[in-house]
């Protein structure tokens, strides 16, 4: 027993050794991200990379939303065949009717949204496919591994190219393609599906609907992947599938871990990052840091919509408005329309706020947030309470993840008032049950462990590890390869 104990230590030790060492050679690492919220989460990653030593390339469309150049990594821009104007025009149609209210077909019409603006991202990523120059030159650089997030399909694509290992940054694929692609079991009896409003523990007719939205979720992802089914078949090998492409992963970051993700399977290349986005955390600008110590005991409430909301219309702001004029408390708002004349004395509003720095913050007592991952990670990291307003895409399923867990409370954007808002702020700071759950969820999640101090030499290696990786990428499901040569064995006796 000593001697099982003593071994246990040392694998623990010889971890924790391999997590704090540091890079001894720096490598060449080329990013392709997805631009939007999904760049700022990638973003931290990619500045770690360049602290410890590493080169890093990032590949950076000439029309772009949030992605910009900095000191921490070299850009190569690259010219595409759309315009920034119609780029924003097709991000503002993406998230049309986020405050409208909704109807039967939005659903689709939400579908339909998002293969316009990825059919623009393929269309994006053929004019970098065909400027050869720069694609000779990238070749030419001789990089070992390629980040990216497989969101969009092209960065992929080039690690397939230039034939090194792919790193894959992400919450999740739609449909669950990046379970699908890796032979991850996903059994529907207790692994909800997305948008289902299901929980692990799930009656008959709960796994009946579970069934049944893996059904049209089969058909409707046929219709968002067709075109990168087409690039992939285009550019690499004639037939080859997006999923298939895929499946060559080296090893997948999953910005998530189980305080936010369900129970559920996971394959030997599957690494939970949940919180990285938090770990690091800096002091508050002079006269912001004034205001927040200003609330006393009361503390304050951060309140930001993420990237997706740029303006709230005027009827739904005057209930926030007229719900703060009501608390105690001060409230810090990243709001991009236009003031009101009549702002309340302990509201300040911001262009831009640093909101995991004012979450870190002591007197920080509430969070109010759409529910997007890099969102809820810092609310859980810092130990607040949320208020979720779900808006677009997954960030009610995440929302609805959250408030089963205990920690946060879920308000309709569409159906708010002051009253509820007023009432929800009082419940939050006065459940004790909120704040113990909250400390329970803080402390499952390790926020010491840095994955790139383990996983980033090995990916750095020019041939990925293989013993992480299934041995055959298409075993079939259920054992059906087995049946269909026991049925062939079984014909074959019959017949003779």
């Amino acid at each position: 027993m000593r001697t099982i104990e003593r071994l246990t230590s040392l694998g623990l030790l010889a971890w924790f050794c391999c997590l704090s060492a540091e890079p001894v050679q720096g490598g060449k690492v080329l990013v392709m991200p997805v631009d939007g919220s999904h760049w700022l989460s990638m973003k931290i990653l990619v500045k770690e990379l360049s602290l410890r030593g590493h080169e890093v390339v990032v590949l950076v469309p000439e029309s772009s939303l949030l992605i910009q150049g900095s000191d921490s990594y070299r850009t190569e821009v690259f010219t595409v065949s759309y315009s920034q104007q119609e780029l924003d025009a097709n991000f503002n149609e993406l998230r049309k009717g986020i405050f409208v209210p909704p109807k039967s077909t939005d659903f689709l019409l939400d579908i339909q949204r998002l293969i316009d603006f990825t059919n623009l991202q393929v269309r994006g990523c053929e004019s970098l496919l065909h400027n050869e120059a720069l694609m000779s030159r990238l070749r030419a650089e001789g990089f070992d591994v390629l980040l990216t997030d497989p969101f969009l399909p092209c960065g992929s694509v080039l690690a397939h190219l230039f034939s090194i290992p792919a790193v894959y940054f992400l919450r999740g694929l739609p449909c669950g393609l990046d379970l699908k692609a890796n032979q991850c079991p996903t059994p529907l009896s207790y692994i909800p599906k997305f948008y289902s409003g299901n929980t692990p523990q799930m009656n008959f007719p709960q796994r009946v609907k579970n069934v049944f939205f893996s059904f049209v979720e089969s058909y409707l992802c046929k219709l968002l992947y067709a075109n990168f089914d087409y690039l992939a078949s285009k550019y690499l090998e004639d037939g080859m599938t997006y999923k298939e492409l895929i499946s060559h992963g080296a090893v997948w970051l999953l910005r998530y871990d189980f305080t936010f993700e369900w129970p559920r399977p996971l394959m030997p290349n599957m690494v939970l990052i949940g919180g990285i986005n938090c770990a690091k955390k800096g002091p508050l600008p002079a006269d912001l840091e004034e205001f927040v110590n200003g609330s006393g005991d009361d503390g304050f409430i951060v309140f930001t919509l993420g990237s997706m909301v740029s303006n709230m219309p005027d009827k739904i702001a005057k209930q926030f408005f007229d719900a703060f004029r009501q608390i105690p408390q001060r409230v810090v708002w990243r709001y991009t329309g236009v003031p009101p004349t009549d702002v309340p004395e302990n509201v300040r509003l911001m262009k831009w706020l640093p909101q995991n720095d004012l979450l870190a913050h002591p007197k920080a007592q509430i969070f109010f947030t759409h529910g997007g991952t890099h969102g809820v990670y810092e609310g859980i990291c810092n130990a607040v309470p949320m208020v979720m307003f779900p808006l677009f895409g997954d960030q009610g399923d995440n929302v609805h993840r959250m408030v089963a867990r205990g920690v946060a409370e879920k308000l309709s954007m569409l159906e708010v008032t002051s009253e509820t808002v007023v009432a929800t702020i009082r419940k939050l700071i006065n459940d004790k049950r909120t704040w113990r759950s909250l400390w329970t969820a803080l402390e499952m999640m390790g926020l010491s462990f840095s994955p790139w101090g383990l996983w980033c030499p090995i990916c750095l290696r020019k041939e990925p590890n293989s013993s992480l990786m299934l041995f055959d990428k298409f075993l079939k499901g259920f054992c059906g390869d087995t049946l269909e040569r026991h049925l062939q064995t079984y014909q074959r006796t019959s017949g003779s």
